[in-house]
């Protein structure tokens, strides 16, 4: 029965995770995922998702070079157990933002290594946001543990991007590999794509 009832919500989630995809992972959105189960300097953790808001949204114009035509879409915030990590961590507080480009943000064919240095600049932008509201740098990182802000890009339209991490490099794997199993993921997106609430 418990395996029965895993299963159902399994493939719950995967077709929850493919409307998802097909209604919102478009050649010209990205997504990036927020989530935070400490205090940051901003205050509790829903107080440091929505003042991150603003920070990020520049932070996509910067790397873009400021064009017109943005939409920001942001998902409401919503709580969940964390998973993996520590037993004794706190709720987390998730939520999703998806960014649809302008068509002159994008070149027509993508070249794989020129969108891999691009994307790094945005990358570190998000580790520089995530450092500024307390996290510590990415060595000192306790896998799967409490954090006052994490900021996971999800996906750069339908580009695939991969790079281990070096000295000089953060990795970077687009899209994320594992964005489409994760209800706390999932769910903020599903509510951007308007997506009824699950039961």
């Amino acid at each position: 029965m418990r395996a029965s009832l895993a299963d159902q919500q399994g493939a719950q989630l995967r077709r929850r995770a493919a409307a998802v995809a097909q209604s919102l992972q478009q050649p010209h959105t990205l997504a990036i995922a927020l989530g935070a189960n400490l205090p940051s300097p901003a205050g509790e953790p829903a107080d440091t998702l929505f003042a991150v808001r603003p920070l990020l949204e520049q932070a996509v114009q910067d790397w873009l070079g400021a064009p017109t035509g943005l939409r920001f879409r942001w998902s409401p915030l919503l709580q969940s157990a964390p998973v993996g990590g520590p037993a004794d961590q706190s709720d987390y507080v998730n939520g999703a933002l998806v960014v649809e480009l302008p068509c002159t943000a994008s070149p027509a064919q993508p070249s794989p290594a020129a969108d891999l240095q691009v994307a790094l600049q945005l990358l570190q932008g998000l580790q520089q946001l995530e450092s500024r509201f307390g996290r510590p740098p990415v060595a000192e990182r306790e896998h799967w543990g409490p954090r006052s802000l994490d900021l996971d890009w999800l996906w750069w339209g339908h580009r695939q991007l991969d790079l281990s991490a070096t000295a000089a490099t953060p990795a970077l794997q687009l899209p994320h590999p594992l964005w489409h199993q994760r209800t706390f993921v999932v769910e903020p997106l599903a509510a951007i794509a308007g997506l009824r609430t699950t039961p």
